[in-house]
């Protein structure tokens, strides 16, 4: 289990989820993930968020151990997506005279998700606000779009420590030893990337605090070398590349296009690419594959054409990165076609309804096999990819 000691007045209480095959029903998370919960332990007692309910039974446990058979005063709501508001409806059962604490938005879903009527102390909080509980205080931030319209966060100024929602989480289990970066990065984009000028205007926010611990909602509690993961997040939500190299995603029928972006590959690496990455996307995860077409200012696109389009995974991924505001980037396509190629125009409409897309003008076209007389094309097309 990593360290999730914070305080000895504040304490984590989530849970691991080792279980779960899909998170949000759609990202493959081998690692599991965390629901992170916390309490301060004060003269008024606050919880912050609970957990899905697929966990609530062992949160309850783990916050009954912690109040010792005190009773909460509050429950702060940062978000009310169901793996973090999921236990709401049974803490009120549990604790009948804590007050709710969110904002306006907040209180406006609570009867979107469950049936019984919340005529519940509640406490609407705003920008600014601040709610004392001892030696301790709150203030909340709000967050709207990171990645929901309700979010906030909220800041503890005795301990310094922000209570980050969503922001600065990632996928896998608290006992999970692995990079940060990585699943983070994975999880930032597909979850909360279209949302980049929200996260800049929240991170405006955060500068002006004095931070020196980040509790989120999934993942490890932040501690030390904050300025990594304050900069990483910078980066990613200016839609900045993170790493120099280049990104391969292939999308092959019957695997002559993907033969033809493996060449592609050794040729980007005998002219000095530094880092070349490479995916098929009918078959990789493709979260993985939105991850490091953020993760490089550089991209290939390899794909069939197919029923006068572009092979559908291929379009499906091209889908996923439109959706997730991806921009910024210099793009260079290969297509293959046994007759009447169709892939590289299909590709070219998507790309040009994205924002700050440099396509190259050199474009390869493979008639049904790569041939020895396509090798100079694509010698070509590594140049120009390259010189960008």
């Amino acid at each position: 289990m990593k360290d999730t000691y914070i305080s000895e007045s504040v304490k984590y209480i989530g849970v691991d989820d080792r279980d779960i095959d899909l998170f949000e029903s759609q990202y493959i998370v081998p690692n599991g993930v965390s629901y992170n919960s916390y309490v301060i332990l004060d003269e008024k007692i606050c919880v912050m968020d609970t957990v899905d309910k697929r966990k609530t039974d062992e949160w309850i446990e783990n916050l009954k151990t912690e109040l010792q058979d005190k009773k909460p005063d509050y429950l702060v709501i940062h978000h009310m997506e169901p793996d973090h508001a999921g236990s709401i409806a049974r803490f009120v059962e549990n604790f009948p005279e804590t007050t709710l604490v969110g904002n306006a938005k907040t209180f406006s879903m609570l009867p979107q998700f469950f049936d019984f009527e919340f005529d519940h102390k509640k406490l609407v909080v705003k920008e600014g606000d601040t709610l004392p509980l001892g030696s301790h205080t709150l203030t909340f931030v709000m967050a709207p779009m990171v990645h929901w319209p309700e979010v906030m966060v909220s800041y503890e100024s005795s301990e310094k420590i922000l209570f980050s929602a969503d922001g600065f989480g990632k996928f896998g289990a608290l006992d999970t030893e692995e990079d940060w970066a990585c699943e983070a990065r994975r999880y930032y984009f597909n979850i909360v990337g279209k949302y980049g000028a929200q996260v800049q205007a929240l991170l405006k926010k955060a500068s002006a605090l004095d931070i020196q611990t980040i509790c989120p909602l999934h993942g490890p509690i932040l501690k030390e070398n904050l300025g990594y993961y304050i900069g990483l997040y910078d980066t990613w939500s200016s839609y900045k590349p993170e790493a120099e190299g280049v990104f391969i995603a292939y999308a092959s029928i019957h695997g002559n296009t993907a033969k033809a972006a493996k060449k592609f590959k050794e040729i980007l690496e005998a002219k000095g690419a530094k880092k070349v990455a490479i995916a098929d996307v009918s078959r990789d995860d493709i979260a993985e594959c939105v991850e490091d077409a953020f993760k490089y200012g550089k991209i290939v696109l390899a794909a069939s054409s197919y029923d006068a389009g572009v092979f559908a995974p291929m379009a499906d991924f091209l889908h996923h990165l439109q959706s997730k505001a991806w921009q910024n980037r210099d793009v260079a396509i290969i297509e293959n076609g046994s007759w009447g190629p169709t892939a590289a125009r299909t590709m070219k409409a998507v790309l040009e309804t994205m924002k700050d897309i440099r396509v190259c003008d050199t474009v390869v076209t493979i008639r049904s096999t790569m041939k020895e007389a396509d090798i100079p094309k694509l010698e070509a097309l590594a140049d120009e990819i390259l010189s960008k």
